[in-house]
């Protein structure tokens, strides 16, 4: 009552006094961070404003300053850090990256290194070995023009554990307390911590593919992106393989983000120099089977190693850094981004194009003089967008827009899963799967309801980039309710088919929340074989792993409109089979088994035979009875269904991999088919 009595009385008071003059303006300063050298690459020094031309668009605009930023010179100006006593609590920015205040010089003539371990992809030994070599620089290699800060990611959060600093012994006792937490000598007290950066749900989105550690990485490259200067990000991981099942556009996205925030990537594999024995080393089985003898399995070993650098040197390559591999010195990876840069110019305008339209504008940047001059600066950005200021048009004209970039948006999660199923000789229908996590949707309450509308774009295309199929659709859900309360825990599931010829494609696909503007983009490449040229095999179509049936009627989290689902082999007696996408399972719940063999020229009366099995670390751990399928569908390619119910309940939690086994004992045939499962309480 205290409280409503003083605004009214305020209020009052302000009725009694004319209106205040308001003077508004607003510009927007675009910082280029631009390095000049010469033929021999040397650095250009003494240039000013005058010297640079700078155009937006192909607009010319006027520099306003220019700065010269000198590193390891003996006479450089070196500003004390602030001193800042021990808070007695937490602070709630405790895991961000301060952005420099206003006329603050305290990163002016100072190399910026960030240390950026990802614990999630990395074994002990190999953690240990990554804070050796931080620790050998700090100790021996670091210089007086470094400030160095201190990332982590683990748990699903990026941590920041070290401001940039150039204290030696605070960042020696960071460093410490990980191996502390790793030799089991301490506890990670970040554990509990809910306020760090990128807090994903590890139960069931990107579980199996790389897309966490790489939102992780562009999270940690967005944190860095509030600081004007040029950044250097140390990456330290035990590699980074890219599967079939991953989201490409993350990778674009978390490439771009560093780019846009200044931040050259150098990745470091952690693992050192690797010895691959042919048969593997003694933390697995011996292998079986006949590549013993014909040299598959260590090519495989050998792959395997190569395509898990593969993402790492790319990251670096496409950022403007350099990736360092096979080598046991990980602290010349750091020595080798101390040595990337050693001056630039900080140079700034202030644009005049004030329109808030979220659209990407391309800079070039060039010298009146010094022809023969090499220039490296950001090729552009992206301007800032009022999304509830858009009218159907611009909403409509921004999501194709969104599909063309190739700077794919990643603010939504999307997982996705393509299968197929051969229809005849010539067709496949193929059903695409979109789950988003409820948690990142918002709802907005209208006629009594909580409703979310999305929105749909993509293309398929084939390997000649001629657009095949489309994707368009807008889907609104009312929940009300419990339902409604229940969306922060469950996702929203759409899905759509499509008939398409055999051929290698590319999806990409955009979804968009019409409450907040917030789009997530995924993009992945799928094959569908030529079933009819399989010889040596069963032909087989995709394998379907699923906890869950629902009448075609009920569309609680099902974000799909009616479509006709005669093709879609997942709908039988009308009910439709979910896909899991994420292939995450409770052990509370059955899970549903579904594939199509295929055999036109065999004789119906002979069955198959078919059943599942689930590995723990190559060694079996459950497997089905032997299912015998006799029974084929009328069609051309006669189809056999093959169907398992299973119940997982004896199984303890952990990653597993599931593998379906299909046998034709009279034409001494065979088909199998492996993928990785996570069960749950």
């Amino acid at each position: 009552m205290r409280r409503s009595a003083l605004l009214l009385l305020a209020g009052l008071l302000a009725a009694q006094q004319p209106p205040p003059v308001k003077f508004q303006a607003s510009a927007q300063l675009v910082l280029e961070m631009v390095t000049v050298t010469d033929k021999s690459g040397a650095p250009i020094e003494g240039l000013t404003a005058r010297d640079f031309t700078v155009t937006e668009n192909g607009v010319p605009q006027t520099v306003a300053f220019c700065e010269y930023q000198k590193l390891d010179s003996p006479d450089a100006a070196r500003p004390a850090a602030p001193v800042i006593d021990a808070p007695t609590v937490s602070s709630v920015t405790a895991n961000q990256i301060a952005p420099e205040p206003p006329g603050d010089l305290r990163y002016r003539n100072r190399r910026l290194l960030a240390l950026y371990f990802d614990l999630s992809a990395m074994p002990v030994a190999d953690q240990l070995r990554s804070f050796a070599a931080a620790v050998k620089f700090l100790r021996t290699q670091m210089k007086p023009a470094d400030l160095v800060a201190i990332l982590t990611f683990s748990g699903g959060a990026v941590r920041v554990l070290n401001g940039f600093t150039d204290d030696r012994d605070a960042l020696l006792a960071t460093i410490q307390k990980l191996v502390a937490v790793d030799e089991g000598l301490g506890e990670d007290d970040d554990d509990s911590d809910t306020g760090a950066a990128f807090g994903q749900d590890d139960s069931e989105f990107n579980v199996f593919n790389n897309d966490r550690q790489l939102s992780a990485l562009q999270t940690a490259a967005a944190m860095l992106g509030h600081l004007n200067e040029k950044k250097a990000l140390l990456y330290f991981a035990s590699g980074l393989r890219l599967s079939g099942i991953d989201n490409l556009s993350q990778m674009r996205a978390t490439t771009n983000a560093a780019i846009r925030a200044n931040v050259v990537l150098f990745s470091i594999d952690a693992r050192g120099l690797v010895a691959l024995p042919p048969m593997g080393d003694a933390s697995r089985p011996a292998p079986g089977g006949a590549g013993m003898y014909t040299g598959a399995s260590a090519m495989m070993v050998s792959n395997n190693l190569q395509r898990s650098q593969d993402a790492m040197y790319a990251l670096a390559a496409d950022t403007g850094g350099k990736s360092l591999l096979d080598t046991n010195d990980l602290s010349a990876g750091i020595v080798q981004a101390q040595k990337a840069y050693s001056s630039y110019y900080v140079i700034g305008y202030y644009t005049g194009n004030a329109a808030l339209d979220g659209k990407f504008r391309r800079i070039q940047i060039s010298l009146r003089e010094y022809a023969s001059a090499k220039l490296d600066y950001r090729q552009g950005y992206f301007a800032g967008k009022e999304f509830g200021k858009f009218t159907a048009a611009d909403k409509e004209r921004q999501l194709e827009e969104a599909l063309m970039l190739e700077d794919p948006i990643t603010e939504l999660t999307i997982a996705m899963e393509v299968n197929y199923f051969q229809l005849n000789r010539a067709e496949y229908y193929v059903p695409v799967v979109m789950k988003i996590p409820g948690s990142e949707l918002a709802l907005a309450h209208r006629g009594g309801y909580e409703r979310t509308v999305i929105d749909f774009i993509g293309e398929i295309k084939d390997e000649y980039g001629s657009t095949i199929q489309n994707i368009r659709d807008k889907v609104e859900i009312k929940l009300g309710g419990a339902t409604a309360a229940e969306l922060a825990r469950r996702p929203i599931e759409y899905d759509t088919g499509y008939t398409l010829l055999p051929g290698a494609y590319t999806v990409k696909v955009l979804a968009r929340d019409n409450e907040t503007g917030r789009i997530g983009t995924y993009l992945s490449k799928f094959v569908i074989p030529n079933l009819n040229k399989e010889e040596k095999r069963i032909p087989i179509s995709s394998v379907v792993l699923s906890s869950q049936r629902v009448d075609l009627h009920d569309a609680i989290y099902t974000a799909g409109k009616d479509k006709e689902q005669v093709a879609n082999p997942l709908v039988q007696e009308g009910q439709k089979l979910i896909p899991s996408v994420t292939r995450v399972f409770s052990r509370s719940r059955e899970m549903y088994v579904y594939l199509q063999a295929y055999e036109p020229t065999a004789p119906a009366a002979q069955p198959l035979v078919a059943f599942v099995s689930f590995y723990r670390n190559r060694t079996k751990a459950f497997e089905t009875a032997p299912m015998q399928v006799a029974q084929r569908l009328d069609n051309r390619l006669k189809t056999a269904p093959l169907k398992f119910s299973i119940s997982l309940d004896k199984l303890p939690p952990g990653k597993y991999t599931c593998q379906v086994t299909v046998i034709d004992p009279a034409a001494q045939k065979a088909a199998f088919w492996q993928a990785p499962v996570l069960l749950t309480m």
